[in-house]
Parts: C-alpha cells; structure tokens; sequence
C-alpha cells in the first residue's frame, strides 16, 4: 500500500498480518457441493456463478493483501466497500511495500496461510510474475471490455488502474514550481527532486524513469537516456535520494516529487487541510502513462476471496472507486458507453493531450534489464 507512496523499495515498517508466522494453508480447498474447486476456476461461471463464488468467500471469510495503503487510489474505500458488502476481513501487510515485495512474499511463502492472496503490481512486475509461474488464470464477468494490449491472454494479469506520470511541488517552499523535465535541471532546484522510490523494485519509479528517457530523446525500446537524466540530476546536485512520502513532503525533505498524477492529485486534496500548497503537473516533453495490474497468487490461501475481490474490483462500483481517487479506470470507456461511469469525479482528473501509448512485454522486460544493471551506478556517489 499515512498516505505513504507505495510500490517503493520497502520502508521497514510493516502492519502485519494476523496470522500466524508460519502457519501452513490449509489443506481442503473451498469446493461447491458438486465439487468445483475455487482455486481452480477460471471465472464466476465455472465455479457455479457469482452467487456461489460469493458464498465460498464468505465461508473463508478473510483476503490477504499486500502492498495497499488506503491513499493510494482510495483503496481506503475500496477496501472497505468490499468489506461491508461481503462480510469479509481483508488483512493487509505491508502498505508501503513495492511490486518486487509482492512478488517475493508469493515465492517464500508457498504453502502458508498467509500468503498474498492477491496482487496489484507494476505491469512490468506482473509480466514477471506471469512468466515465473506465480498467477492463476481467471477472467472477471467484464474481462471482455478491457481494452486489447491491457490485459494477459491466459488472463492470469489484466490492467487495472492507472495515470500518468507528474510532477508535485510544494508551492510555499518552491518558488516557482517545475512543469517539465527539463525545468528539473535547472539550479533551482538543488537537492529537491524525488522519486517514489527505486526504479528496480517500484513501478512509479520506473515509470518516473521512463518518462524521463522520452523527454530526453529516448523511447519505449531505449530507456537509456532516463537513466543519463538521473545521472546528471545527481551530479548537478538536483536529485535527493529520499523517497518521497506524504511525510517527507510535510517535513520539506521532498518538496519536489516525480509520482503518478493520481496520487500528486491525492496529495492535493490530503495537503490543503494542512497548509501545504501541492501543484500538480503532467509534464509535456515526457508524457508517460501507465496502469497497474491485478492478479491471484496461483496458490492464494483463500482462493474464492480471491476471485470475489477481482469481480470487486472490476464492477462499476469498483472501478468508480478508483475513479474518484483520481485514477482512470481501465473500463472506462466501457462504463461511459453504459453509462455508469461516474461523470462527476471524470471531470476532476488531471489534464492531459493526446492519447496515450503504452509500452509492449518485450520492451519493458528490456527496460527493466536496462534499469537493474545501471540505476545504482547512475545515482550513486
């Protein structure tokens, strides 16, 4: 998952889960009475439909999360809308956690009943998991209106939520805040420029990156020249290397932060009650859009839960709550074309021109290679 930036190398404080350390799953997976296995089914449908999916939840009666603080994208009320109309406890470890700690809590925790049961992840860490064998196949009831290019064809990842990457700036302790990357070198702004983290374990860190290579004359095949721009903010004493969090940003220690325009625009709001002047802009010359994914954990603890979460998650109810955290819904346009979508909160998300392009599979798994191999070089020293 404070209104901590999750998906950042983790920050060490940890809300556990109440289970035990290292108690096993159970061995008696939830199964209907004519014994069709929830850890199994590939949909609502092949479980019985929504209603028996539904009643196998309830019956396991808790969801393991893992990396969801409730300021990221309002998850708060995602969360607990699920909650309150399912009866079901959802635990989440680890708010501040990033994509990376999600995958390794899936790899060292197999066979415990307190494995992540579900997963938001950077699409470039869920294109990993996939490859690594950790998801289960499972399409939700609007699987099919979820646009082509955002979304696995075995269905074990689909895109979810997502926005564009900006730049937030304390109006009262910057003069005049930066707009694009290129402002961002300027003097100015010695020793204030953040990330979300670190690029190689989070995915708005990476995206941070490469935004910064298409402002500088790189592509989604090279993200090389993201990796230059930091080397050169580092050098000229621009970057910090503290990770930017609401509370940094309260204590002035990072008062220029390169994040998801979601979550800048969240600060906005969380800001003003406290006296901090919070703009927020998507820059023009690196304009990168990303969406993050939801996936099962192949061997998810609590496999209905799971599943019921996702059809959450992907109803109009869900996807509206996402909305109104600033975040563009994967099924947006679906919901416009049935006129479900929530018009009022549509009309509050940052500007942006043009449409967006997306990165392919083969082109971030090379930028993600890239970025391992270079990033500490380029900060360090």
């Amino acid at each position: 998952m404070t209104v901590s930036l999750p998906r950042t190398a983790a920050l060490g404080v940890i809300a556990a889960l109440a289970l035990s350390a290292c108690g096993a799953a159970p061995d008696d997976s939830t199964t209907t009475a004519d014994g069709k296995n929830a850890a199994t089914a590939t949909s609502a449908a092949d479980f019985g439909g929504l209603d028996a999916l539904v009643k196998a939840a309830k019956k396991e009666g808790k969801l393991n999360a893992i990396a969801l603080p409730r300021d990221w994208a309002n998850y708060g009320a995602l969360i607990d809308g699920f909650e309150k109309k399912y009866g079901i406890k959802i635990a989440v470890e680890n708010p501040d956690g990033s994509s990376q700690d999600e995958i390794n809590a899936v790899t060292s925790r197999k066979g415990q009943d307190r494995a992540p049961d579900v997963l938001d992840l950077g699409s470039s860490f869920a294109l990993s998991a996939a490859q690594q064998g950790l998801l289960a196949p499972y399409k939700v009831a609007s699987y099919a209106d979820i646009p082509e290019g955002q979304k696995d064809a075995q269905a074990r990842w689909y895109n979810d939520y997502g926005g564009y990457i900006s730049i937030g700036c304390d109006a009262k302790r910057v003069k005049t805040c930066p707009t694009t990357f290129a402002d961002l070198l300027k003097p100015q702004y010695k020793g204030q420029v953040a990330l979300n983290g670190n690029p190689t374990k989070s995915g708005s860190a990476f995206g941070g990156v490469y935004a910064a290579a298409l402002a500088s004359g790189g592509s989604f095949d090279d993200i090389q020249p993201g990796l230059d721009f930091f080397a050169k903010l580092k050098k000229n004493g621009n970057y910090t290397p503290v990770e930017s969090t609401p509370a940094t940003v309260e204590k002035g220690e990072t008062p220029i932060s390169i994040d998801w325009d979601y979550l800048n625009a969240g600060y906005a709001d969380e800001f003003q009650s406290k006296g901090v002047d919070w703009k927020v802009a998507v820059p023009t010359d690196g304009q990168f859009s990303q969406f993050y994914s939801q996936a099962i954990n192949k061997d998810a603890p609590h496999p209905a839960a799971a599943r019921l979460w996702q059809e959450y998650l992907y109803s109009a109810e869900g996807q509206n709550l996402w909305l109104k955290g600033y975040a563009r819904p994967v099924l947006m346009t679906a919901l416009e074309k049935a006129g479900t979508l929530d018009k009022t909160a549509a009309a509050k998300l940052p500007e942006v021109s043009g449409t967006p392009a997306f990165p392919t599979e083969d082109q971030q798994s090379k930028a993600k290679t890239v970025l391992g191999q270079g990033w500490a070089k380029a900060v360090s020293g």
